[in-house]
């Protein structure tokens, strides 16, 4: 069954023009509000401040002594950005200097890939209370955290407390739209309660809505609309991003792409709806 006339919000932007003829195809009325916009690598500057302290040649690992990997497209992104000005291997040299600290399997397996002993393996379910009791008799206290997609107060709070000096790393490819107006309109309208369905194909198109909502003071209210709706994400890495925020996803695709999250949630959306009404 298609949309049949449901309200479906997308935040896609690179291919918002196919999203939106995939929704109309499907009976919805869409409205399509491009979430973000790619950044240069070479404009990451944090991540080069980073590299500038770690690459000290006259003390190993410069100004840290334990380098903290939250997730593995953050590390492989940091490398990427740093071989804009760095020859190829400089990270994975420096990084042999210092503490290694991976949470979960995805930035394990980078370390392996790029030869990078690894001092500790954060164990599931890999939040920041894992990180902190798994470096808890830890030594270091020279600490730089790898951040991607979200910040992680809780854990450099932690780490403070202990006494550490900690610098965020946080290295990214998306910023929110040179015009963020549709964005605006959109959590506008979703508040108000002008969508059934939202569509949602990564896990940045969350944490930007939630960030121009928090810099409006809607957040609380974005939070609260969203479950009045049906929630289609693509698949786990976005629904695991939603949960992280405290929203629950109401289904994800048979597989994780646009058009079979378009068809599928066409034919599951009314019923899923009913239930919530």
């Amino acid at each position: 069954m298609p949309f049949d006339g449901l309200r479906v919000l997308s935040l896609e932007s690179r291919r918002s023009a196919e999203i939106e003829r995939l929704i109309r195809g499907q009976g919805g009325i869409p409205f399509v509000a491009p979430s973000m916009r790619e950044i240069p690598l070479e404009n990451n500057s944090l991540a080069f401040d980073f590299a500038v302290r770690l690459f000290q040649e006259e003390k190993a690992g410069g100004d840290f002594d334990m380098v903290v990997f939250l997730t593995g497209v953050g590390a492989r992104l940091l490398n990427q950005i740093l071989e804009t000005r760095y020859p190829p291997g400089t990270l994975a040299r420096a990084l042999r200097q210092v503490a290694v600290v991976v949470r979960g399997s995805k930035p394990l397996a980078v370390m392996r890939e790029w030869g990078v002993p690894v001092a500790v393996s954060v164990p599931e379910p890999n939040t920041w209370r894992e990180v902190l009791a798994a470096t808890e008799k830890r030594p270091e206290r020279r600490i730089a955290v790898q951040e991607y997609g979200r910040p992680t107060p809780e854990l450099i709070e932690g780490l403070r407390r202990r006494g550490a000096e900690v610098t965020t790393v946080p290295v990214y490819q998306w910023d929110l739209p040179e015009d963020p107006g549709p964005l605006r309109e959109a959590i506008r309208r979703l508040i108000g309660g002008e969508f059934d369905v939202v569509l949602l194909t990564t896990s940045v198109q969350i944490q930007h809505l939630l960030r121009v909502a928090a810099g409006e003071g809607l957040d609380d209210q974005v939070r609260a609309a969203l479950p009045r709706t049906v929630i289609a994400s693509v698949g786990p890495s976005t629904s695991a991003t939603l949960r992280e925020f405290g929203i629950e996803p109401d289904f994800e695709p048979s597989h994780p792409k646009m058009g079979f999250l378009v068809n599928e949630a066409a034919s599951r959306a009314g019923e899923i709806l009913q239930s919530k009404r």
